[in-house]
């Protein structure tokens, strides 16, 4: 006689188109090689990712892209085709637009593709989950032990497995992680389920804080706090109060209450006041891609050339870079190629065309989430992905104020994008599948069983 599998088995068989995203998400948890500028080993697999993909849907000839998917998903096409051709060399060209093809169009695509029902997206959610609990845990030790990177003079600050050269990456997996595990508690699962969520979320409250990323703490807050309204106003007071209440003693216990953390929030009002370094060199970025935009307003100065522009635009408060120091390397000065806002960096390099074109593709996103997450009000399900797919679009637009996209945890930006456009077009009519029922007992069958 022969054993069902065990129930881990069937559920992870169940899952099997997904795998392939999940294990995108797990190759972030690997640490990062020092001084490696060239493709890591997640955005190997999102290539690779896109390929499976493809394949798949050649083989099977099921669930193509809808025509709103098209339009939306191929909007960013149009600026970044333009930007490429406009870029001062073939390879800045070709590189940059195969850089946000994949972010902002073939991954995200793919994922649209893979997510079958919302059991799929709870499954992603959950990953993101894991990995920002790893990533947190890291970090915690990274500051309890004096092993992280280097911040005012001590090597505290909290990078997780993506060393000082992206000081932003452990901010973004621990602030997606908090905002999907937000948005399970606030679901309709189980109690359980949703009290592991609940906790989930508290803890990663700790390496958030220890982050020291005042945009990470900014988009993360005002996500949270609109999604506990999206999910009722009542449940918003409660909840908020309990992870607020959690939250104080779970830092103040671990001793990151200090004065560092406190100067670090007090800064966050003190911008324009007595700006630190890392202010100023933002603003004069800024500044320097505002003007570069003014004098190529349609089409930007072509892709990847924003710093060749920027010296003979920025104002002479700029200095000529940020150091980085600890977590395992050595100090080193990184060049400031970028301006840290994504939405200038795209006008400064793509111009007016490709902005409209990226960043409408995201309003259109934003509008079909919401909507959806009106009807997931209205019928009782889907709850939580609506509150996922939601909550990580608002991050991400909130975050693009003070970052753009580089670095190893990009390609989690990618992933984002697609659980984000999977619910705002198709995850409000894929609900869970039906558990299969065994077909009634022939009465012959029904007295041979007795």
């Amino acid at each position: 006689m022969r054993h069902a599998p065990p129930s881990a088995l069937l559920q992870l068989r169940s899952h099997a188109p997904v795998l392939p995203v999940v294990a995108v998400i797990a190759l972030l948890a690997l640490p990062v090689a020092q001084g490696s500028e060239g493709a890591g080993p997640a955005d190997v697999a999102s290539g690779l990712l896109v390929l499976y993909c493809a394949i798949r849907q050649l083989r099977s000839r099921e669930r193509p892209l809808s025509p709103v998917s098209v339009v939306v998903l191929g909007m960013p096409v149009v600026g970044l085709a333009l930007a490429a051709m406009g870029a001062s060399s073939v390879g800045a060209g070709v590189g940059g637009l195969g850089r946000y093809l994949q972010i902002f169009v073939l991954v995200p695509a793919a994922v649209l593709l893979l997510v079958r029902d919302r059991a799929d997206f709870r499954a992603l959610a959950w990953s993101l989950v894991a990995l920002a609990g790893w990533q947190g845990a890291v970090g915690v030790h990274q500051y309890l032990t004096g092993t992280g990177a280097s911040y005012q003079g001590e090597d505290i600050r909290a990078v997780g497995t993506f060393g000082p050269q992206d000081v932003m990456g452990m901010s973004t997996v621990v602030s997606f992680g908090l905002i999907c595990a937000l948005g399970l508690a606030l679901g309709q699962a189980g109690t359980r389920h949703r009290a592991l969520a609940a906790g989930c979320a508290v803890a990663l409250l700790l390496p958030l804080a220890l982050s020291f990323s005042r945009g990470a703490w900014i988009a993360t807050a005002a996500t949270c706090t609109l999604q506990l309204l999206l999910a009722g106003v009542r449940r918003a007071l409660a909840a908020g109060a309990a992870v607020l209440a959690a939250g104080i003693v779970l830092i103040g216990g671990f001793g990151a209450g200090t004065t560092m953390l406190q100067d670090r929030i007090d800064s966050i009002t003190q911008v324009t006041d007595a700006p630190d370094q890392s202010v100023v060199d933002r603003y004069t970025l800024w500044a320097s891609a505002v003007a570069i935009w003014r004098e190529h307003p349609l089409t930007g100065v072509g892709l990847k050339d924003f710093p060749a522009y920027r010296d003979g635009h920025a104002p002479l408060a700029l200095s000529s870079g940020s150091d980085t120091e600890g977590a395992g390397e050595g100090f080193s000065r990184q060049p400031l190629l970028s301006p840290h806002n994504m939405y200038l960096l795209v006008l400064a390099e793509q111009g007016l065309i490709g902005l409209v074109a990226l960043a409408g593709g995201w309003l259109a996103l934003l509008v079909c989430g919401l909507r959806e997450l009106g009807r997931a009000h209205r019928s009782g399900t889907g709850l939580d992905c609506a509150l996922i797919g939601c909550g990580l679009l608002i991050w991400q637009l909130t975050d693009f104020v003070y970052a753009d996209i580089g670095g190893p945890s990009t390609v989690l930006t990618a992933v984002s994008l697609g659980l984000v456009t999977w619910w705002a077009l198709a995850g409000a009519d894929r609900a869970e599948p039906l558990p299969a029922t065994p077909a009634p007992r022939r009465p012959a069958e029904q007295a041979a069983a007795r």
